[in-house]
């Protein structure tokens, strides 16, 4: 049954509007994007059967064009849409940040860092540049890859950060398993780029592991 078709409190734009964003499921947000299904599907159901290919939200918005073209009843279009509302939101969520003591609002920070990096399919490294006082300077993807002793580079670091003028940093990166328990390879690393940036009078204020649907910070764990 065409979604025009069913009773006005069931149909996701007058949910929306009647009950609030939050009272949708994922599949009747992706609908309103979709606006219309196929011959065979109506859009909730389309949406449906993307959800349950690519295995979850994060992973729908995550892949490329190609990739989610190959999906019946969905095109370029879509695919622009999606992104463009997944930046958005993005955005939104960094202008929350922006202007306040991020030590004062770790949850907006975890949803910024989180926002950023939850989709890599590898990992990536990233860091919050902040003043004096805290307040956010800048937000910089560093390194892509395995990330280790190894692959990150505290001289590249201290560059960006005399660049930027920081006074203290908060590192982040993400586990593409989903798990964000931090390893022993993730401590050390912590703990390395510490003392390093310590020499330049540079803090280290916390390191952020992005997980599928959660965040854990070293810091608060105690293993600084």
């Amino acid at each position: 049954m065409a979604i025009h078709q069913w009773p006005a409190d069931e149909r996701p734009r007058e949910k929306l509007l009647n009950h609030g964003a939050n009272t949708l499921s994922n599949a009747e947000l992706l609908a309103i994007f979709l606006r219309s299904g196929t011959a065979k599907q109506n859009a909730i159901e389309v949406s449906r059967s993307l959800l349950a290919e690519f295995g979850g939200l994060s992973s729908l918005l995550g892949t490329d064009c190609d990739r989610f073209c190959q999906h019946h009843g969905v095109g370029n279009a879509t695919y622009v849409q999606f992104q463009a509302a997944l930046e958005l939101g993005k955005r939104y969520v960094a202008e929350e940040l922006s202007g306040q003591q991020i030590m004062l609002n770790p949850g907006h920070t975890r949803r910024y860092l989180a926002s950023q990096l939850r989709h890599y399919p590898h990992e990536v490294f990233a860091c919050l540049f902040l003043d004096t006082r805290h307040h956010l300077i800048r937000f910089e993807k560093l390194f892509h890859g395995t990330i280790d002793q190894a692959s990150v580079y505290p001289r590249e670091i201290i560059k960006h950060a005399l660049k930027h003028n920081a006074s203290a940093l908060i590192f982040a990166h993400n586990h593409p398993s989903g798990d964000a328990e931090p390893s022993q390879a993730d401590i050390s690393l912590t703990r390395h780029l510490k003392e390093a940036l310590a020499l330049v009078d540079i803090r280290v204020l916390d390191h952020v592991i992005i997980g599928a649907g959660q965040t854990t910070s070293i810091a608060e764990r105690g293993l600084m």
